[in-house]
């Protein structure tokens, strides 16, 4: 675990205009800095980022986050990722907590030897006539092949015995370079094959996949699982991918390397694959933060459609409403590579279009297994059903697929939810919130957007603060983080620690509105008037309350609250 004190310090350290600008241009705009959103397809900038503050704020989707946040949603970086790489831009050591899961650190010439084999197979490309024709023949140009840093593996045993200074050297082995045999006898993994280096969204070489030139098993030979890679969490092609997949907003998933090569060399450069294993939950998280919509390619043969399904299942829990998800199945005996040079990109950009959206797959895989004219058909409807269901947490999309498989069972939506022991997806309650005591929503929310651009001011808040609702609710969690903070206050280490919890809309909302706030406001004294009209609107509202009652019917307690309540009024 890295420790909360290294996060703020890195915050503090970083300046997220800075880091922002290695992936877009920004333009000063008043106090603040402007762009089109990367997150979106807009003409006119609403994406706002605040030197001064440290965050930046999408007034157009309403994506929001400090620099670590940003890293992550551009990137496709996990949260660990995103932090190693802002603190070696800044010259920091990640440091790790003791826990109690080990930790493997991966030291840099891991990475340095993967980059020497790298170099290597290019060369030997370079001098393998026959290697060379083979790409040829697969329609690459030398310029795609460059891209992809594409080499080959001559067929030796001990090829990169000529490349690297000790054939010996444990590393070989831990990055399974090498492979050692019996009698500590060691040879090339990859041999007369052509070399694609697979690459981490940093553009670090940390595994190879190696495809046979003529006939023979393995027909693709990937990296094993090592320091530096691991299948479900990566992705070939997503880091020559990134660029395009956000000027596009789509990203296609196919099932081997030369077609996200042969797809980049007719133009679809949005194109990744996945490393010899199913579609995992981190594919999915990855690729939903870096576009609008994920399209699964896969063969028609059974093959394909198990890879399908399996895509289907694990992407059900990061469903996003408003993002779509599509599957598309290209006709027998041809995969993206044989029908993209059959029939060229505008027709295979064509099909993506009109990819059959999650939805209509799984309705459709589902009703095909059973018998809806029969009672039992529908009973095994709703029993298949369930447990698809049941993952779906984006509120729009659960609504909608449980209202048509009830509808296809016979039964009402809620009867289904019965079934299943769920809780209704219902539109939220449009009722208004009975009036606070203590305090009005607008008092609250001026509050917020205060603490959000000064949040040390909350220890102005009296011991027993009170308010009600979502933004009160946000306000005591602010106060009780100050607390436990010691001396961090920075808008930027507050952001980060309420990001993915309950209160992270809320702040998000309150901070895109304190933005239009010029950098002479006075935010103390708008946080001091404000504090002190919610207390004068909650004594007038507890003596209203007391003199509804009826000054003869007040107990003794409540009768010496009323002449305080008075007192502090006259004062």
């Amino acid at each position: 675990m890295i420790p909360k004190s290294f996060i703020q310090d890195l915050l503090n350290r970083l300046d997220i205009v800075d880091v922002i600008e290695r992936y877009l241009p920004l333009k000063k705009a008043g106090a603040n800095f402007v762009a089109c959103c990367p997150f979106h397809n807009e003409k006119s900038p609403s994406f706002t980022v605040s030197q001064s503050k440290q965050f930046y704020h999408c007034f157009g989707c309403g994506a929001h986050g400090t620099a670590i946040g940003f890293v992550m949603e551009h990137a496709g970086m996990g949260f660990v990722e995103a932090v190693e790489d802002l603190a070696k831009s800044v010259g920091m050591v990640v440091p790790q907590e003791a826990s109690n899961v080990p930790q493997h650190k991966v030291a840099p010439d891991l990475y340095e030897l993967m980059q020497t084999a790298t170099r290597y197979y290019r060369e030997q490309l370079k001098q393998s006539p026959r290697a060379i024709e083979y790409l040829k023949k697969r329609g690459l140009s030398g310029e795609v092949a460059a891209k992809f840093g594409i080499g080959f593996a001559p067929d030796a045993w001990q090829n990169l015995i000529s490349a690297v200074a000790n054939y010996q050297d444990a590393s070989l082995v831990e990055t399974g370079l090498v492979i050692e045999g019996d009698s500590d006898k060691r040879y090339d993994r990859f041999r007369d094959r052509i070399m694609f280096p697979i690459v981490n969204v940093r553009g670090q070489v940390i595994g190879f996949g190696g495809r046979i030139l003529d006939k023979g098993e393995p027909k693709y030979l990937n990296s094993p699982e090592t320091p530096l890679f691991a299948k479900g969490h990566e992705l070939y092609g997503l880091f020559q991918a990134q660029k395009s997949i956000r000027a596009h907003q789509r990203v296609v998933v196919v099932e081997g390397y030369m077609d996200v090569v042969a797809l980049a060399q007719h133009g679809v450069e949005y194109a990744v694959a996945t490393l010899g294993t199913a579609t995992t939950p981190f594919h999915v998280q990855k690729l939903l933060r870096l576009c609008e919509q994920v399209v699964f390619c896969f063969d028609g043969d059974k093959a394909g459609q198990k890879a399908a399904w399996r895509a289907l299942e694990n992407s059900l829990p990061h469903l996003v409403d408003g993002k779509r998800i599509g599957f598309l199945f290209l006709p027998e005996e041809h995969d993206p590579d044989i029908f993209i040079r059959e029939f060229g990109t505008e027709a295979f950009e064509n099909e993506l279009d009109n990819s059959l959206p999650l939805s209509g797959y799984l309705l459709r895989e589902l009703t095909n297994q059973v018998d809806l004219h029969t009672q039992e058909g529908r009973s095994a409807l709703l029993q298949k059903a369930q447990p698809l269901l049941t993952a779906i947490t984006a509120p729009t999309t659960a609504l909608l697929l449980r209202k048509e498989v009830a509808a296809l069972a016979g039964v009402t939506q809620a009867e289904l939810e019965a079934l299943y022991v769920i809780k209704p997806v219902v539109p939220p309650n449009r009722t208004a919130p009975p009036k606070s005591k203590r305090s009005t929503p607008s008092g609250l929310r001026t509050l917020l957007r205060c603490l959000v651009i000064r949040p040390e001011l909350a220890r102005e808040l009296p011991n027993d603060w009170q308010g009600e609702g979502v933004e009160g609710a946000a306000i005591a969690a602010l106060a009780d983080w100050l607390h436990e903070s010691a001396d961090e206050t920075s808008t930027a280490a507050m952001i980060q620690h309420f990001q993915g919890t309950v209160h992270e809309i809320i702040f998000a909302s309150a901070q895109g509105e304190a933005m239009n706030w010029g950098e002479d406001f006075n935010v103390a004294a708008e946080f001091a008037g404000s504090l002190e009209k919610l207390h004068d609107e909650s004594r007038k509202s507890e003596l209203e309350f007391l003199h509804s009652k009826g000054l003869n019917a007040l107990n003794e307690q409540e009768r010496a609250r009323y002449l305080q309540l008075l007192q502090r009024g006259q004062t």
